[in-house]
Protein backbone atom coordinates (compact mmCIF):
# COMPACT_ATOMS: atom_id res chain seq x y z
CA UNK A 1 0.00 0.00 0.00
CA UNK A 2 2.74 2.51 0.75
CA UNK A 3 5.46 0.90 -1.92
CA UNK A 4 5.63 4.26 -4.04
CA UNK A 5 5.56 6.54 -1.08
CA UNK A 6 9.06 4.70 0.32
CA UNK A 7 10.08 4.32 -3.20
CA UNK A 8 9.55 8.23 -3.70
CA UNK A 9 11.41 9.01 -0.67
CA UNK A 10 14.14 7.27 -1.51
CA UNK A 11 14.61 8.49 -5.02
CA UNK A 12 14.60 12.15 -3.49
CA UNK A 13 17.49 13.74 -0.93
CA UNK A 14 15.52 16.30 0.34
CA UNK A 15 12.17 15.40 1.99
CA UNK A 16 9.77 18.42 3.18
CA UNK A 17 6.36 17.72 4.83
CA UNK A 18 3.54 19.79 4.59
CA UNK A 19 0.02 19.38 6.21
CA UNK A 20 -3.18 21.58 6.73
CA UNK A 21 -2.97 24.96 8.13
CA UNK A 22 -4.49 25.53 11.37
CA UNK A 23 -3.17 22.28 12.69
CA UNK A 24 -4.91 19.93 14.72
CA UNK A 25 -3.28 17.12 16.85
CA UNK A 26 -3.36 14.56 13.64
CA UNK A 27 -2.07 17.26 11.40
CA UNK A 28 1.10 17.45 13.96
CA UNK A 29 1.16 14.20 15.09
CA UNK A 30 1.48 12.67 11.33
CA UNK A 31 3.75 15.43 10.06
CA UNK A 32 6.43 15.59 13.32
CA UNK A 33 5.86 11.69 13.49
CA UNK A 34 6.70 10.91 10.27
CA UNK A 35 9.78 13.94 10.18
CA UNK A 36 10.87 11.26 13.48
CA UNK A 37 10.15 8.04 11.65
CA UNK A 38 12.36 9.40 8.32
CA UNK A 39 15.35 11.01 9.58
CA UNK A 40 15.48 7.88 11.95
CA UNK A 41 15.29 5.13 8.92
CA UNK A 42 17.17 7.32 6.98
CA UNK A 43 20.02 9.20 8.27
CA UNK A 44 21.42 10.35 4.39
CA UNK A 45 18.11 12.11 3.45
CA UNK A 46 17.18 15.90 4.71
CA UNK A 47 13.81 16.01 6.56
CA UNK A 48 11.62 19.09 6.84
CA UNK A 49 8.68 20.14 8.38
CA UNK A 50 7.23 23.35 7.56
CA UNK A 51 3.72 25.37 7.56
CA UNK A 52 2.00 27.99 9.84
CA UNK A 53 2.72 27.73 14.22
CA UNK A 54 1.10 24.53 16.26
CA UNK A 55 -0.79 27.07 18.12
CA UNK A 56 -1.97 24.91 21.53
CA UNK A 57 -0.24 21.70 20.33
CA UNK A 58 2.97 23.40 20.97
CA UNK A 59 3.72 21.05 23.88
CA UNK A 60 4.12 18.14 20.94
CA UNK A 61 7.85 17.29 20.44
CA UNK A 62 9.65 19.14 17.97
CA UNK A 63 6.62 21.57 17.11
CA UNK A 64 8.24 24.10 15.88
CA UNK A 65 8.41 24.95 11.98
CA UNK A 66 11.32 23.94 10.36
CA UNK A 67 12.15 27.71 8.22
CA UNK A 68 14.01 26.64 4.95
CA UNK A 69 14.47 29.12 1.92
CA UNK A 70 12.69 28.52 -1.45
CA UNK A 71 15.71 26.60 -2.84
CA UNK A 72 15.09 23.79 -0.64
CA UNK A 73 12.71 22.75 -3.00
CA UNK A 74 14.95 22.27 -5.52
CA UNK A 75 15.00 18.44 -6.30
CA UNK A 76 12.93 17.65 -3.75
CA UNK A 77 9.82 15.28 -2.37
CA UNK A 78 7.33 17.35 -1.18
CA UNK A 79 4.54 14.91 1.42
CA UNK A 80 1.23 16.32 2.01
CA UNK A 81 -0.17 14.92 4.98
CA UNK A 82 -4.32 15.29 6.20
CA UNK A 83 -5.15 17.71 3.63
CA UNK A 84 -8.09 16.89 1.43
CA UNK A 85 -7.94 19.97 -0.80
CA UNK A 86 -4.71 21.88 -1.94
CA UNK A 87 -6.31 25.40 -0.94
CA UNK A 88 -5.75 24.21 2.76
CA UNK A 89 -2.04 23.50 2.62
CA UNK A 90 0.11 25.50 4.57
CA UNK A 91 3.02 26.51 3.07
CA UNK A 92 2.04 26.95 -0.62
CA UNK A 93 5.76 26.55 -1.73
CA UNK A 94 4.47 22.37 -1.95
CA UNK A 95 4.56 23.29 -5.47
CA UNK A 96 8.15 24.34 -6.26
CA UNK A 97 8.89 20.57 -5.54
CA UNK A 98 10.33 18.37 -7.82
CA UNK A 99 7.85 15.38 -6.74
CA UNK A 100 4.73 15.04 -4.39
CA UNK A 101 3.21 12.75 -2.54
CA UNK A 102 -0.10 12.37 -0.31
CA UNK A 103 -1.26 10.31 2.84
CA UNK A 104 -4.73 11.13 3.62
CA UNK A 105 -8.08 10.29 5.68
CA UNK A 106 -9.93 12.94 4.70
CA UNK A 107 -13.04 12.34 1.94
CA UNK A 108 -11.85 12.70 -1.63
CA UNK A 109 -12.46 16.19 -3.09
CA UNK A 110 -9.15 16.24 -5.07
CA UNK A 111 -6.14 14.29 -6.50
CA UNK A 112 -3.37 16.73 -5.34
CA UNK A 113 -0.33 14.76 -5.91
CA UNK A 114 0.68 12.32 -8.56
CA UNK A 115 1.26 9.29 -5.78
CA UNK A 116 -1.55 9.49 -3.15
CA UNK A 117 -2.54 6.48 -0.44
CA UNK A 118 -6.44 8.09 0.94
CA UNK A 119 -8.35 6.19 3.14
CA UNK A 120 -11.55 7.75 4.38
CA UNK A 121 -12.57 5.01 6.54
CA UNK A 122 -9.36 5.61 8.76
CA UNK A 123 -9.86 7.22 12.27
CA UNK A 124 -7.00 9.29 11.40
CA UNK A 125 -3.46 10.20 9.16
CA UNK A 126 -1.54 9.38 12.55
CA UNK A 127 -3.15 5.89 11.94
CA UNK A 128 -2.32 5.66 8.23
CA UNK A 129 1.62 6.73 8.97
CA UNK A 130 1.77 3.92 11.76
CA UNK A 131 0.42 1.70 8.99
CA UNK A 132 2.90 2.39 6.75
CA UNK A 133 5.39 1.51 9.97
CA UNK A 134 4.37 -1.43 10.35
CA UNK A 135 3.40 -3.18 6.77
CA UNK A 136 7.31 -1.91 5.79
CA UNK A 137 8.89 -2.39 8.93
CA UNK A 138 10.22 0.72 9.82
CA UNK A 139 12.14 1.59 13.01
CA UNK A 140 10.01 4.07 15.07
CA UNK A 141 11.66 6.09 18.02
CA UNK A 142 9.45 6.53 21.33
CA UNK A 143 9.05 10.60 20.61
CA UNK A 144 7.63 9.18 17.02
CA UNK A 145 5.24 6.56 18.50
CA UNK A 146 3.66 9.15 21.17
CA UNK A 147 3.26 11.79 17.91
CA UNK A 148 1.51 9.30 16.46
CA UNK A 149 -0.42 8.10 19.11
CA UNK A 150 -1.64 12.15 20.30
CA UNK A 151 -3.05 12.46 16.46
CA UNK A 152 -5.24 9.35 17.24
CA UNK A 153 -6.15 10.17 20.50
CA UNK A 154 -7.58 13.36 19.23
CA UNK A 155 -9.17 12.75 15.50
CA UNK A 156 -11.33 9.84 17.31
CA UNK A 157 -12.51 11.95 20.01
CA UNK A 158 -9.98 9.53 22.57
CA UNK A 159 -12.00 6.45 20.36
CA UNK A 160 -14.80 7.40 20.84
CA UNK A 161 -16.05 8.54 17.60
CA UNK A 162 -17.44 6.14 14.90
CA UNK A 163 -14.60 6.12 13.18
CA UNK A 164 -12.74 3.87 15.71
CA UNK A 165 -12.54 0.62 14.56
CA UNK A 166 -10.59 -2.95 15.85
CA UNK A 167 -8.01 -1.79 13.05
CA UNK A 168 -7.57 1.49 15.09
CA UNK A 169 -6.66 -0.01 18.47
CA UNK A 170 -4.53 -2.59 16.50
CA UNK A 171 -2.76 0.34 15.83
CA UNK A 172 -2.60 1.72 19.02
CA UNK A 173 -1.66 -1.70 20.62
CA UNK A 174 1.67 -0.98 18.48
CA UNK A 175 2.22 2.13 19.27
CA UNK A 176 2.11 1.64 23.04
CA UNK A 177 4.72 -1.07 22.74
CA UNK A 178 7.20 2.09 22.73
CA UNK A 179 6.74 3.64 25.88
CA UNK A 180 4.65 6.44 26.12
CA UNK A 181 3.68 8.50 29.06
CA UNK A 182 -0.05 8.75 28.61
CA UNK A 183 -0.27 10.76 31.74
CA UNK A 184 1.52 13.20 30.56
CA UNK A 185 -0.27 13.63 27.00
CA UNK A 186 -3.43 13.40 28.31
CA UNK A 187 -2.68 16.35 30.95
CA UNK A 188 -1.13 18.74 28.39
CA UNK A 189 -4.18 17.95 25.91
CA UNK A 190 -7.27 18.15 28.45
CA UNK A 191 -5.89 20.21 30.89
CA UNK A 192 -7.85 23.58 31.02
CA UNK A 193 -7.43 26.64 33.11
CA UNK A 194 -10.09 28.17 34.94
CA UNK A 195 -9.94 31.39 32.03
CA UNK A 196 -10.79 28.41 29.63
CA UNK A 197 -13.25 26.70 31.96
CA UNK A 198 -15.14 29.99 31.75
CA UNK A 199 -14.68 30.59 27.90
CA UNK A 200 -16.43 26.98 27.42
CA UNK A 201 -19.22 28.11 30.03
CA UNK A 202 -19.82 31.42 28.29
CA UNK A 203 -19.81 29.81 24.90
CA UNK A 204 -22.64 26.68 26.33
CA UNK A 205 -24.80 29.76 26.80
CA UNK A 206 -24.83 30.76 23.57
CA UNK A 207 -26.25 27.34 22.25
CA UNK A 208 -29.43 27.57 19.90
CA UNK A 209 -31.52 25.26 18.25
CA UNK A 210 -33.19 25.07 15.02
CA UNK A 211 -37.03 23.55 15.12
CA UNK A 212 -35.66 19.75 14.53
CA UNK A 213 -33.30 20.53 17.37
CA UNK A 214 -29.59 20.81 15.44
CA UNK A 215 -27.61 23.00 18.28
CA UNK A 216 -25.80 26.23 16.89
CA UNK A 217 -23.54 29.16 18.20
CA UNK A 218 -22.97 32.17 16.01
CA UNK A 219 -20.42 34.68 17.07
CA UNK A 220 -20.18 37.74 16.03
CA UNK A 221 -17.21 39.80 14.42
CA UNK A 222 -17.51 42.65 17.99
CA UNK A 223 -18.55 39.71 19.87
CA UNK A 224 -14.71 38.13 18.70
CA UNK A 225 -12.94 41.74 19.81
CA UNK A 226 -14.45 41.22 23.02
CA UNK A 227 -13.19 37.81 23.30
CA UNK A 228 -9.60 37.05 24.82
CA UNK A 229 -9.34 34.46 22.66
CA UNK A 230 -7.55 33.60 19.15
CA UNK A 231 -10.03 32.56 16.20
CA UNK A 232 -8.78 28.49 16.38
CA UNK A 233 -9.80 28.38 20.26
CA UNK A 234 -13.49 29.93 19.09
CA UNK A 235 -14.33 28.48 16.16
CA UNK A 236 -12.73 24.75 16.08
CA UNK A 237 -12.22 24.66 19.97
CA UNK A 238 -15.45 25.77 20.73
CA UNK A 239 -17.53 23.71 18.87
CA UNK A 240 -17.96 20.68 21.09
CA UNK A 241 -19.27 22.03 23.73
CA UNK A 242 -22.86 20.76 21.77
CA UNK A 243 -21.11 17.49 21.74
CA UNK A 244 -23.34 15.82 24.33
CA UNK A 245 -26.10 17.36 24.23
CA UNK A 246 -29.20 14.59 24.84
CA UNK A 247 -31.44 15.00 21.85
CA UNK A 248 -28.91 16.31 19.77
CA UNK A 249 -27.62 14.82 16.66
CA UNK A 250 -26.57 17.46 14.74
CA UNK A 251 -24.18 20.60 15.65
CA UNK A 252 -22.90 23.65 14.04
CA UNK A 253 -20.08 26.77 15.33
CA UNK A 254 -20.47 29.67 13.35
CA UNK A 255 -17.41 32.69 13.93
CA UNK A 256 -17.44 35.75 12.06
CA UNK A 257 -13.74 36.75 10.29
CA UNK A 258 -12.40 39.50 8.38
CA UNK A 259 -12.29 37.05 5.57
CA UNK A 260 -15.41 35.18 5.97
CA UNK A 261 -17.84 32.89 8.37
CA UNK A 262 -15.45 29.83 9.48
CA UNK A 263 -18.63 26.98 9.77
CA UNK A 264 -17.42 23.67 11.84
CA UNK A 265 -20.25 21.21 11.14
CA UNK A 266 -20.22 18.16 13.57
CA UNK A 267 -22.91 15.02 13.90
CA UNK A 268 -23.05 11.83 15.82
CA UNK A 269 -25.58 9.88 13.33
CA UNK A 270 -25.76 12.03 9.47
CA UNK A 271 -22.88 12.66 6.60
CA UNK A 272 -22.74 16.31 6.97
CA UNK A 273 -19.49 16.45 4.14
CA UNK A 274 -21.62 17.24 1.19
CA UNK A 275 -23.80 20.32 2.97
CA UNK A 276 -19.77 21.66 3.36
CA UNK A 277 -18.53 20.47 -0.06
CA UNK A 278 -21.59 22.54 -1.19
CA UNK A 279 -20.06 25.72 0.67
CA UNK A 280 -16.47 25.21 -0.55
CA UNK A 281 -15.52 22.84 2.52
CA UNK A 282 -14.58 19.43 3.08
CA UNK A 283 -13.39 16.79 5.66
CA UNK A 284 -15.01 13.81 7.06
CA UNK A 285 -18.51 12.16 7.07
CA UNK A 286 -19.20 13.56 10.71
CA UNK A 287 -16.80 16.35 10.99
CA UNK A 288 -16.23 18.72 8.39
CA UNK A 289 -15.81 22.58 7.89
CA UNK A 290 -16.28 25.15 5.65
CA UNK A 291 -15.59 29.27 5.38
CA UNK A 292 -18.48 30.91 4.11
CA UNK A 293 -19.21 34.25 2.43
CA UNK A 294 -21.27 36.04 5.37
CA UNK A 295 -24.31 35.32 7.94
CA UNK A 296 -26.45 34.85 5.29
CA UNK A 297 -24.85 31.82 4.24
CA UNK A 298 -24.32 30.45 7.38
CA UNK A 299 -28.27 30.43 8.02
CA UNK A 300 -28.44 28.52 4.90
CA UNK A 301 -25.89 25.76 5.43
CA UNK A 302 -28.37 25.89 8.98
CA UNK A 303 -31.39 25.19 7.20
CA UNK A 304 -29.71 22.85 5.14
CA UNK A 305 -28.32 20.84 8.29
CA UNK A 306 -31.61 21.13 9.70
CA UNK A 307 -33.21 19.61 6.53
CA UNK A 308 -30.82 16.85 7.17
CA UNK A 309 -31.26 16.24 10.46
CA UNK A 310 -35.24 15.49 9.63
CA UNK A 311 -33.92 12.24 7.10
CA UNK A 312 -33.52 8.99 8.08
CA UNK A 313 -30.06 8.14 8.82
Amino acid sequence: MFEQIIQAVQDHNTIIIHRHHNPDGDALGSQLGLKHILRENFPDKKVYAVGDGAGRYGFMADAVMDDIPDSSYQGALAVILDCGSSHLISDERYTLAQALARIDHHVFCEQIAPVEVIDAASESCCGLITDMVMECGLMISPTAATLLYTGMVTDSGRFRYDCTSSRTFQRASFLMEHPIDVNELYRCLYAADFDQMKLRAQFTLKVQFTPRNVAYIYTTLEEMAQLNADTFTISRGMVNVMADIKGVDSWVNFTETEKGVLCELRSSRYNINPIAARHGGGGHAKASGATLRDRQEAMDVLAELDELTGEPS
